[in-house]
């Protein structure tokens, strides 16, 4: 297996580099990555294919208001050969879906992501819900290594992708089994610009993944989620080669 450039585990304030060590020595040639069709798990998945695993890819539709980042994955899986599902939970949609990206019937806050205007777009337990379903199927192909794409932007809002949540599953995942499973976070300290600028190193396309948290034909520009990718978009001195709609066209 090649390794990639390791990183020590640090908050990214203390002036450390912020992506953290991808590979151990224990890893498997198989890993699972939980991946959304949104550029952070994109980013996740190219970074496990640098670093020679066998990915297999886990998308997950538990009754998000549209589909439009599983439609982006499963085409970016397809185009590089990666072994893809897309999982259907959404039985599961009445025990949670109490959240602004479940339920079509609220409405979809718009401004930068902080914990005042954006805590309507959590959904209950999520992560620890895919967590838990990538974990088992790493262990059923062999696998014993989970990436997900958490990252330092969504810790004020998202408990599930804290650095404490992350080392907590990680003691779960150790024992739940008799073959333990790593969860890996590289990006867990990295901002949004921050990842966007590890991807662009690697060459990667982002017309080739969905951000917005609607589904129409262009990205609104206005949720937290399009708010927060333009944002790295212009830290790194670049356009989206994502189309929004034009301000005056928003309802």
């Amino acid at each position: 297996m090649t390794d990639v450039p390791r990183h020590s585990l640090r908050p990214s304030e203390t002036g450390e580099p912020s992506i953290t060590a991808l590979t151990t020595p224990d890893d498997t040639a198989k890993a699972v990555v939980i991946y959304s069709g949104g550029m952070d798990s994109y980013t996740v998945l190219h970074r496990a294919l640098r670093a020679g695993f066998d990915v297999h890819a886990l998308s997950f539709h538990y009754g998000q208001r549209h589909s439009r980042e599983l439609e982006t994955a499963s085409q970016v899986c397809q185009q590089l050969g990666v072994a893809h599902q897309v999982v259907d939970i959404r039985a599961i949609h009445g025990l949670i879906g109490n959240s602004a990206l479940t339920d079509t019937e609220r409405d979809m806050p718009g401004g930068d992501y902080d914990a005042d205007n954006m805590a309507a777009t959590v959904v209950p337990n999520r992560n620890m819900i895919l967590l838990s379903l990538a974990i088992g199927h790493a262990i059923n192909i062999g696998a014993n290594v989970c990436f997900y794409g958490a990252h330092g932007g969504d810790h004020v809002l998202y408990p599930d992708c804290r650095p404490e949540f992350v080392e907590g599953v990680n003691a779960v995942a150790a024992i739940a089994d008799f073959n333990p499973v790593r969860i890996a976070a590289p990006y867990l300290y990295a901002s949004k610009h921050e990842i966007l600028a590890d991807g662009l190193s690697m060459g990667l396309d982002y017309a080739q993944t969905w951000t917005c948290y609607l589904g129409g034909k262009h990205a609104c520009g206005q949720c937290g989620s399009c708010r927060e990718r333009l944002a790295a978009f212009a830290a790194q001195g670049i356009d989206d080669p994502l189309t929004y709609v034009a301000p005056e066209k928003m309802p």
